[in-house]
């Protein structure tokens, strides 16, 4: 556990800061633009490009086009160079044409994504989406670059690169707030107004690519347009990346449901003079929140541990493979148990402080927290899911995650279309949140029996269940330390952004060193093992 815990925490120092600099990010977009209808329209609109690339490219990027790109490296006689000079041709070629029908079909687009939206609405986002949907070129380009860097065993740049991309959008936000008058206001904003949001998150991307682009040259990738791309091995890459390409489109149509209903939220809303409520910006705010914890652990540790057991794979050592994942499901569950009932009672006191700001008000903050409250019931069930995939990965099985992923969306739709039509506005995308954690729940069941088999006997669920168990019970009185310091600061002074700054401080706090405390009097390993990482580096 020791070596996958220090280049766990490695790759955890880049991410952290990138997610948080993501994280000021959001906030303060949604003080310029708010939560409401043009904030809807605007993570509308940046959220088209996400799934057109991630249906196009991203999905197979690290399963598929990496490992074509090292077989490349060490089998052709120039060292895979023409192979990653053709595949960069295709991948810009394709993105390009790809980007400029976006821009046509943007209507399209937005319709196919959204339900209920004021004609005003509407028009916004197809605007927004048009300046934003360009960047689908420069991040396939960029990806690409990454990809060659990592083959290279260069990590700094695209591990970096994104947060150039967040300080970028921040400043075009912070340029917004002050030079836009219109706020939040979507009847107010200015034909200027959108060109300088949609432009700007374009230019995000533009500049990460361009890191990335610079990095692969210094790597030493020379970029030369090939037009002879039977040399590109597209059957090859279509073969081995069928089944990861229809894990994505699942789960893509799942989240077009989820916009759909989101927006219907706040469509029902707006019929019944229900005033505003949490809508697909809440909700996109609450997930970004919610994969914070996430992102920082559980995939540092994914990163970790994925090469070492595709080894035992390779060396027929299915015991090895059961150690390295319990390991790794107890090291990532050590920290996201007690981050995920924290969530779960201080997430109105997160947003408040981090959204309740200018064009945001405490209550459509108080809104976002209460999602973000529902996201903490997912946290350990999505994480653990999320390692069960790598098991079979480490087989080379992507046909397994994808009809997994087909059964957690058709969870996801139904409980979500049944909520949609039976909870009133202001809790529907509270039951988009809680059908969310049903679908992940529902899905880590299923992955862990086939994952359990595929091994051969088992995934060493009884000592990761009690392992589980005691984190629990050292978690649970750190929740209720804060949820009694929520309950006395709000009694006394309400919520305000002062208010959870205290919440935040004292109950946070507090619930973290009691949970450290009972976790160092239970001696559970996983956690006296960061603390000794930590302090070791510190020391130095």
């Amino acid at each position: 556990m020791s070596r996958v815990l220090r280049a766990s925490a490695i790759m955890a120092a880049g991410t952290m800061v990138s997610r948080l600099t993501g994280f000021a990010r959001t906030a303060v977009l949604a003080s310029a633009i708010g939560v409401a209808a043009l904030g809807d329209a605007y993570n509308v609109a940046y959220t088209i490009p996400f799934i057109l690339f991630d249906l196009l490219i991203g999905g197979v990027l690290s399963s598929v086009i990496v490992p074509m790109i090292v077989k490349a490296q060490q089998h052709d006689p120039d060292g895979g160079r023409a192979y990653e000079q053709r595949l960069m041709t295709l991948a810009t070629l394709v993105l390009l044409a790809i980007a400029v029908a976006g821009v046509l079909c943007a209507p399209l687009l937005v319709s196919l994504l959204t339900t209920d939206l004021s004609p005003r609405g509407y028009d916004v986002a197809v605007t927004l989406a048009r300046y934003i949907l360009p960047q689908i070129a420069f991040f396939g380009i960029g990806a690409i670059s990454g990809a060659i860097l990592n083959t290279r065993d260069r990590f700094a740049a695209p591990m970096w690169a994104p947060v150039l991309n967040n300080l970028v959008v921040i400043g075009v936000a912070l340029l917004y707030l002050v030079a836009g008058g219109a706020g939040g206001n979507i009847d107010a904003v200015t034909s200027g107004d959108l060109a300088l949001l949609g432009i700007g998150t374009t230019a995000g991307i533009v500049v990460q690519s361009i890191v990335l682009i610079i990095a692969a040259h210094r790597a030493g990738f020379r970029f030369v347009p090939r037009l002879d791309l039977r040399g590109a091995r597209l059957g090859e890459m279509g073969r081995a990346g069928v089944w990861t390409l229809a894990f994505v489109l699942v789960n893509q149509i799942g989240f077009i449901v989820t916009t759909n209903l989101a927006t219907g939220a706040t469509g029902k809303a707006a019929e019944q003079g229900a005033g505003h409520v949490a809508g697909i910006a809440s909700y996109s705010y609450a997930f970004q929140l919610f994969q914070l914890p996430y992102g920082i652990i559980a995939v540092s540790v994914i990163t970790a541990m994925l090469p070492r057991m595709s080894r035992h794979v390779h060396e027929g050592r299915p015991e090895a493979i059961r150690d390295e994942f319990a390991s790794g499901v107890r090291l990532v569950s050590s920290v996201i148990v007690p981050a995920g009932l924290l969530l779960m009672v201080l997430g109105p006191a997160v947003t408040v402080l981090i959204f309740g700001h200018g064009s945001t008000s405490v209550a459509e903050a108080v809104n976002i927290g209460n999602v973000l409250q529902v996201f903490g019931l997912a946290l350990v069930p999505f994480s653990i899911y999320q390692l069960l995939l790598r098991v079979f990965y480490s087989f080379g099985d992507t046909r397994t995650p994808a009809l997994i992923a087909a059964g957690n969306v058709a969870v996801s739709t139904t409980v979500s279309f049944v909520l949609y039509l039976t909870l009133p506005p202001d809790l529907i995308v509270m039951g988009l949140a809680m059908a969310f954690t049903a679908a992940y729940t529902c899905g880590g069941v299923v992955a862990w029996t086939l994952a359990a088999r595929r091994v051969g006997g088992g995934l060493g669920g009884r000592a990761v269940g009690a392992a589980l168990a005691r984190m629990y019970v050292a978690a649970i009185p750190a929740a209720v330390v804060a949820l009694i310091v929520l309950w006395g600061t709000t009694e006394v002074a309400g919520i305000t952004p002062l208010s959870s700054a205290i919440m935040l401080l004292v109950g946070g706090g507090a619930g973290g060193l009691l949970y450290l405390l009972a976790s160092h009097r239970m001696r559970i390993a996983e956690i006296s093992s960061i603390i000794g990482l930590v302090a070791g580096r510190v020391g130095r």
